[in-house]
């Protein structure tokens, strides 16, 4: 069902049994994101804080399991929509379908296209022309992130000639009453649009809506091709039309029903200014850099306006539901428009959703792993994926147990790993180069006789191998000690007992897999800190690159957590929250991998 307002969707979820009422005053900063953290990681409830210190309660964790990801969907579980989207394309593409059918579906279509209305809407019921961003309750997340950050922000922007309009979800810090930074990343339709208006010579409008249907929120996330309306796509979830009104200081439009509109615009001739550090989506901190800054002329609301916010960090957190819906959601169309021999696609909440993709086909020739591999490296936001990884025959691939084992009984080292470099997302810091680094291909696939034939000799794997062996490098006692241990292991004669051997820092707990595949995901560079030992046997350094004696000139990012006296004042105030049982803070284990207390590791010039 469509909502007006996240106010609708709240009374849903509290109907439902989704939802925590905290009376009790939590601080904005560090406070609440250390309670949102305990209470994502235990799957629990959607948190509405009603005392923020300022007139709005705040809304966090709305997407953060099943059943409220299909409520903010419309009450259908993602597949559902997989079906509908699957059955429209089919209509629409069909050789064979009757114009009836077509006329139908394009009817369907026009139905869900967003449409611009007169007057004011919801949004716009108070209008405050001299803004003061400090009336909202924007959280400062981790303690060493530069600010407080708007993390749920819908930003609007549209093209200077081509009228094209896009909505992204890029985080803002904020600057000052008047200004934030506006993260827009290299790769990203806002940073394009803004290239087009610095070439223009003019100022480029800037609008940001928060909340309204949760199904905006999704959609702007969603990984649509650029020029593609994202309120299109929000329209068909929700089986409605999104109305927009236009703004009341820029000629941009947003929805009629959206909780909070700030508005302004972003000046291409300023100078830039310096955003971040922020706690990231990955579990590390991305580091500082420059960026435009955005100028508010308008915040507008509605009478009973609600903040949306959501914290990231060490996975899993919010988004890996986002994710979710993103895995089936976008099924279908991979399938008929690139890929038919798809059958299903899952992004690990370890992988952070570009680190690590595992892709399932229905596989009817030699080679066509490797053809997939090939296909999806290319296209588009796919082509951040650092780790891909194919498979096919009966195999789960969210059974991970099922899934190690099957792709290492399928897979020669030697002949099915593809390496590669290209584009990485901006946030990667395991490269040496900025947003461009190493890639994997490993082609997991039951083999055809054909590909079993190789140029030469195949090792045999021996029956007594066992499947991985991870080992911990203290690289705190002497410089150079991961280099070591990479050559003790390379001429040790270990790979005669183990198909996988990694390495990762003394700190990781090593009887924690989620915590060690997090890691090496995160910390690997595959052209650098892969080598393969034998068609049996591979090694990966997934330790830190940074630092003791280590050529490694970038920056290197902490780990995020919680610091020690928010974690304190939390456990104090943990009774009158609300929330349940006494819930541990998930950075107590996180906080042994910190290094130096600070977002990053200062490298030396070598």
């Amino acid at each position: 069902m469509p909502f007006s307002g996240l106010p609708g969707f709240i009374s849903l979820l509290e109907k439902k049994g989704e939802l925590i009422r905290i009376k009790a005053f939590a601080n904005p900063v560090l406070e609440i994101s250390e309670i949102a953290d305990r209470v994502v990681k235990n799957n629990g409830k959607a948190l509405l804080f009603e005392n923020t210190g300022t007139e709005f309660p705040l809304l966090i964790n709305a997407f953060g399991s099943d059943a409220r990801l299909k409520l903010a969907l419309g009450e259908r579980y993602p597949g559902e929509i997989t079906e509908d989207i699957k059955n429209l394309f089919l209509t629409l593409t069909s050789g064979t379908a009757s114009p009836v059918r077509s006329l139908i579906s394009l009817a369907r279509i026009s139905g869900y296209m967003p449409s611009k209305i007169s007057g004011k809407g919801i949004c716009q019921h108070v209008v405050n022309r001299d803004p003061d961003l400090s009336v909202l309750p924007v959280l400062k997340c981790w303690p060493y992130d530069g600010g407080r950050f708007i993390t749920l922000p819908m930003v609007h922007t549209i093209h200077p000639e081509s009228g094209k309009t896009n909505v992204g979800m890029y985080r803002m810090q904020i600057l000052d009453a008047k200004s934030t930074g506006m993260h827009w990343q290299l790769h990203k339709t806002g940073a394009n649009h803004f290239e087009a208006w610095k070439a223009a010579g003019s100022k480029m409008p800037v609008s940001v809506a928060l909340g309204g249907d949760p199904v905006y929120t999704y959609a702007a996330t969603a990984p649509l091709p650029e020029n593609i309306d994202e309120y299109i796509l929000a329209g068909f979830l929700r089986k409605k039309k999104v109305k927009l009104v236009r703004c009341i200081t820029n000629d941009l439009y947003v929805p009629a029903d959206a909780d909070i509109i700030i508005e302004g615009f972003v000046d291409p001739a300023e100078e830039l200014v310096w955003e971040g550090p922020f706690g990231d989506h990955t579990g590390f901190y991305s580091l500082a850099d420059w960026y435009p800054r955005f100028h508010v002329t308008c915040i507008t609301h509605s009478r009973n306006a609600v903040y949306p916010a959501t914290i990231v960090g060490v996975p899993p957190h919010e988004d890996a539901w986002l994710i979710k819906a993103t895995e089936k959601i976008f099924l279908a169309p991979l399938k008929l428009a690139l890929l038919p021999e798809i059958e299903d696609m899952h992004m690990p909440s370890p992988g952070a959703a570009h680190n690590l993709v595992i892709v399932k086909i229905n596989k009817k020739y030699q080679g066509q792993g490797k053809k997939v591999i090939s296909s999806l490296l290319g296209t588009g936001q796919m082509m951040f994926t650092k780790c891909l990884i194919v498979v096919s025959g009966n195999v789960d691939i969210r059974d991970y147990g099922q899934l190690f084992s099957h792709v290492l009984e399928n897979t020669s080292f030697r002949h099915d790993l593809i390496f590669t470099s290209g584009p990485l997302d901006i946030l990667d810091h395991s490269s040496g180069t900025f947003a461009m680094g190493g890639k994997l291909g490993i082609d997991g696939t039951v083999k055809h006789e054909q590909e079993l034939l190789r140029e030469t000799e195949t090792e045999t794997v021996h029956p007594n191998y066992r499947q991985y062996k991870i080992a911990r490098v203290n690289q705190s006692e002497f410089a150079g000690a991961a280099e070591k241990s990479r050559r003790e292991f390379m001429n040790s004669g270990i790979q005669e007992s183990y198909r996988l051997i990694i390495a990762v820092d003394h700190s990781v707990d090593i009887t924690d897999l989620y915590q060690v595949a997090w890691q090496v995901l995160g910390n690997t560079d595959p052209q650098r800190d892969i080598d393969i030992i034998s068609d049996a046997s591979i090694y990966i350094d997934g330790t830190i690159k940074a630092g003791n004696g280590r050529k490694f000139r970038r920056k290197w990012p902490n780990v995020v957590c919680s610091d020690d006296d928010t974690i304190k004042r939390i456990d104090h105030l943990w009774d009158t929250l609300g929330c349940g049982d006494f819930i541990e803070s998930p950075s107590l284990k996180i906080k042994k991998l910190l290094r130096e207390g600070r977002d990053e590791i200062i490298v030396r010039d070598i």
